[in-house]
């Protein structure tokens, strides 16, 4: 049996994969500080208080465990966030990875999965977007995470260590069993939001920019389920394993949906009204971010089994309305 040590496995993202990776058989050590994750979401396995910033925690952790691989979802991830306080970003995203990083190297382990994102493309020059899109990210988080990609590739260069970088879009939807879902604490992803104001939770949902070159004049973006990206980064992994090589992927269904048909989406599955405010385009916002997958479908076997935009809200809905 395998053991992995996922890395911010309290968050959103990666609470879903403990419990996915658990399922599949896996022998899973958690590591998360809290800062943004919740202990009760970590559903099994062994479980560390702590953070990657303490080098002398990660040493004595490699030590006990030998692991076969390491997922890393401990980034900070608002880019507004990150324009306002870049050393937070820097010192956390890159710092802090790079500290994960030689510790791997210390201890001989090979196999690195991490979450990249959308955002080393910045501006899109096209779209959809595939792995040879240019890379230039218009905030600090962007940069981040790219600076990480490019340095992956000169620690395998010099160390051995391989790495599985998947580009996610937008990470939506929640466990389908009800366990699991997104609780971000603020939440700025646009579908919580939107059952937030479906719920009663929130007075209204605003949208920036009624303008864009769409069909609807909203933006469009391609919103990905939560356990189909997670199924990703198994596959990751067993593609590291199998000796085929270190690898980059963007991670999205393949098609977009505008805030429109999103808000629409939620009045249909949740059979409930709310406010909607129309405001001004926010700046850097690009009308489409929708990705092309083509390269996790045919080089992983990657197939999502929920793309289907209403099947992603409702069990965004299930677990908003289990909040209450």
């Amino acid at each position: 049996m395998k053991k992995i040590l996922v890395v911010g496995g309290a968050g959103y993202i990666g609470s879903h994969m403990v419990k996915l990776l658990l399922a599949r058989g896996y022998l899973v050590v958690t590591l998360d500080n809290l800062s943004g994750g919740f202990r009760d979401a970590v559903l099994g396995g062994d479980f560390v208080e702590g953070d990657i910033a303490d080098t002398q925690l990660l040493d004595s952790l490699f030590s006990q465990h030998q692991f076969d691989g390491v997922m890393h979802f401990a980034s900070f991830i608002q880019v507004g966030e990150s324009v306002d306080n870049p050393a937070k970003y820097y010192r956390n995203n890159v710092s802090n990875t790079l500290n994960l990083l030689d510790v791997m190297v210390k201890h001989e382990v090979k196999a690195f999965i991490f979450s990249s994102s959308a955002a080393i493309f910045g501006e899109p020059d096209y779209s959809p977007i595939d792995e040879q899109h240019p890379t230039q990210p218009i905030n600090p988080y962007g940069r981040t995470k790219l600076i990480v990609e490019q340095a992956l590739a000169d620690y395998e260069r010099a160390y051995g260590i391989q790495s599985v970088c998947l580009r996610y879009f937008n990470a939506a939807g929640a466990d389908p069993e009800g366990e699991l879902g997104e609780r971000h604490d603020p939440e700025t992803h646009l579908i919580p939001l939107i059952l937030q104001a479906a719920s009663g939770r929130r007075d209204s949902i605003k949208v920036f920019g009624g303008d864009y070159d769409t069909p609807d004049g909203t933006c469009i973006r391609d919103y990905i389920h939560i356990v189909d990206l997670c199924e990703a980064h198994i596959l990751g992994l067993e593609h590291l394993w199998n000796d085929k090589g270190s690898a980059v992927f963007n991670l999205g269904n393949g098609q977009g949906f505008s805030v429109q048909e999103v808000i629409d989406a939620v009045r249909r599955v949740s059979g409930s009204d709310f406010k909607v405010i129309h405001d001004e385009r926010r700046a850097g916002d690009p009308a489409r971010l929708v990705a092309d997958s083509t390269k996790a479908r045919e080089m992983l076997g990657w197939a999502p089994q929920y793309a289907d935009l209403d099947t992603i809200i409702l069990h965004a809905w299930n677990w908003e309305t289990s909040l209450r």
